[in-house]
């Protein structure tokens, strides 16, 4: 039985798509956690108001939204976060008048993206934050992310969560 030969141009045609497929797997691996679209729209977790009395008030006073995609919503039901949970931090100032106080300028949000493929260096974890109202402005580090797991270490019980759900 004769094997059949491949025309050059063919062969040619099979090496350009695959070194396309590896530069499209090499990029994927390393891009970072994308940004949350539409996150005010989903679970809502908890508030909470961090004020001039508390040690974190300097770089993180305000109020504190969290929000949960479905995925992440299972992992507080069951306590393991499946692969494409999504947990938003959201900060935004605050306004007081007259003693009432209310939501200002959001400052930033603090992402955690679940894939423990990409990010098990990190619990399964990826760490990312967006300035302000910013879907691009990524100001954390390497070393900012390793310090983020550092933190959400201490809730390894937990799966490096530190909120909870309480309906």
């Amino acid at each position: 039985m004769r094997t059949p030969r491949l025309h050059p141009r063919s062969t040619l045609l099979a090496v350009a798509l695959g070194l396309l497929y590896a530069v499209q797997v090499g990029a994927d691996a390393t891009v970072g956690v994308p940004y949350p679209a539409g996150f005010r729209r989903w679970t809502h977790v908890r508030t909470m108001l961090v004020g001039p009395q508390s040690s974190f008030f300097e770089t993180s006073g305000g109020i504190h939204h969290i929000y949960a995609n479905d995925k992440a919503m299972e992992g507080y039901s069951t306590g393991v976060f499946p692969d494409g949970a999504v947990l938003v931090f959201d900060l935004l100032a605050v306004k007081e008048k007259d003693g009432v106080t209310a939501e200002g300028a959001r400052q930033r949000i603090d992402v955690m993206f679940r894939d423990s493929a990409r990010f098990s260096a990190s619990g399964g974890w990826g760490f990312e934050r967006f300035s302000g109202d910013s879907q691009t402005d990524r100001p954390l580090t390497e070393e900012h992310r390793k310090l983020c797991f550092t933190c959400h270490e201490q809730r390894k019980d937990h799966a490096f969560v530190f909120s909870t759900y309480h309906q």
